[in-house]
């Protein structure tokens, strides 16, 4: 973490910390490029001039210019020398940490998540606060003062260089209100707020908003297992399940913003009955905590292995097989509609109860019929309960410095 000595600098070398559009075409293409080089050097790591020209697909002197230029306005850094071969020492080029910084909050049905991240996307600050369910004015009131606290953390310089607020939360927190016991009241101040306005109004920053699963998504596109991966199904295990979809390394939000709303996935055909269940009844954490309730248990918690030992186990494995068999329902029809590379699963909870939730999901994937299709690969997510923060605080570093205004588009050579 940076503390506010660190990340103070001079006003003119401030003055240069957005990449902001020039008035020519030649302007434009230079900024273009600039975006490209970060890009690559934030995808692959640390790497010396001649491997970013061979990545970008610029010459070599295009490259060593547009270095130079970040470097001066305190988004790249150089490395040590890379001595050993033939010809002059290379030396690698990473991003600055302190050359942007960015916040992220999600607003979740349980916890409200702030981030601060720096320009690499590491943490330098979080804070969580834990509710039955959220109400408006206490939400507010709580990211008042860690906006307070932010900028007194960054100081000036670093201020200067924050790029905005990424908000992740659900498209309606008043909804299933009756499931969660949500008093009347308070559902009705969450449908007259328009959240992401007050977020602004609060801050004073510009606020970019998204789906909180499908932000979750972004950060493992971004910053995970997603990266080597070009098109998958994301199931984040939260509150209620949910998810997001990426197609050729881009996010999908479909046309309301809830493409890989896997939590509304029925499970079962409409009878006589009525409709069937959705995965959301079943593969929740609310689901879990109501068989805790019932079987007589006080709440452990799920971001500790607590949950996974006595007198916890027994009603905590039930759980995982019926979300497991759940899940493993819901996979297919996504596989045989869109063919993908694989689906990742993630969730807010301890890895400990990450890791046997998806064993139980591959094992009940191998009970179902793929005739006609090719199972996925399954794999456990790596970004974990700070996903939906992560992904938010993505969104205004992606809105500022990616070179393709599409969502999230990963470069590739």
């Amino acid at each position: 973490m940076r503390t506010d000595d660190a990340v103070t600098e001079s006003p003119a070398r401030a003055e240069r910390a957005h990449l902001r559009p020039r008035g020519s075409s030649q302007g434009g293409l230079r900024q273009y490029n600039e975006r490209v080089v970060l890009q690559a050097v934030r995808l692959h790591g640390a790497l010396p001039g001649a491997e970013i020209a061979r990545l970008t697909g610029l010459t070599a002197q295009t490259v060593s210019m547009i270095t130079k230029s970040l470097i001066d306005d305190g988004y790249l850094r150089k490395g040590e020398p890379v001595r050993g071969k033939v010809g002059q020492p290379s030396v690698p080029l990473s991003l600055d940490p302190g050359g942007a910084y960015s916040i992220g909050i999600k607003v979740g049905r349980r916890r409200l998540d702030t981030l601060l991240i720096d320009f690499s996307g590491r943490p330098c600050a979080r804070w969580s606060l834990e509710y039955r369910f959220p109400d408006p004015e206490d939400v507010l009131e709580e990211l008042r003062r860690r906006f307070t606290a932010i900028r007194r953390r960054l100081g000036p310089g670093g201020r200067r260089r924050l790029q905005g607020v990424g908000l992740a939360a659900p498209l309606a927190l008043s909804g299933w209100q009756s499931l969660l016991g949500v008093g009347a009241t308070v559902a009705e101040r969450w449908n007259r707020l328009d959240l992401r306005e007050a977020v602004a109004t609060l801050s004073g920053w510009p606020v970019h908003s998204m789906k909180d699963t499908a932000a979750a998504c972004v950060a493992e596109l971004v910053e995970g297992r997603g990266r080597g991966m070009h098109s998958f199904v994301y199931i984040f295990v939260d509150t209620f399940i949910g998810g997001g979809l990426v197609i050729d390394s881009h996010l999908r939000k479909g046309l309301t913003g809830n493409a890989g709303a896997i939590g509304s996935m029925p499970l079962g055909l409409p009878d006589g009955r009525g409709a069937p269940p959705q995965l959301l009844s079943v593969a929740s954490l609310h689901a879990l905590e109501r068989a805790w309730h019932d079987a007589g248990l006080p709440d452990p918690g799920v971001d500790g292995p607590a949950a996974l030992e006595a007198p916890w186990r027994d009603v905590t494995r039930a759980w995982v097989e019926r979300a497991a068999t759940a899940i493993a329902h819901a996979i297919p029809g996504a596989i045989s509609l869109l063919d993908l590379d694989g689906v990742i699963v993630d969730g807010a909870i301890h890895r400990s109860l990450l890791a046997e939730l998806v064993a139980a999901i591959e094992t009940a994937l191998h009970r179902s019929n793929w005739e006609g299709v090719t199972a996925p690969q399954l794999f456990a997510g790596t970004i974990g309960p700070d996903a939906g923060a992560l992904g938010g605080a993505l969104l205004p570093l992606h809105a500022n410095f990616a070179p393709d205004r599409g969502l999230f588009i990963k470069e590739t050579a």
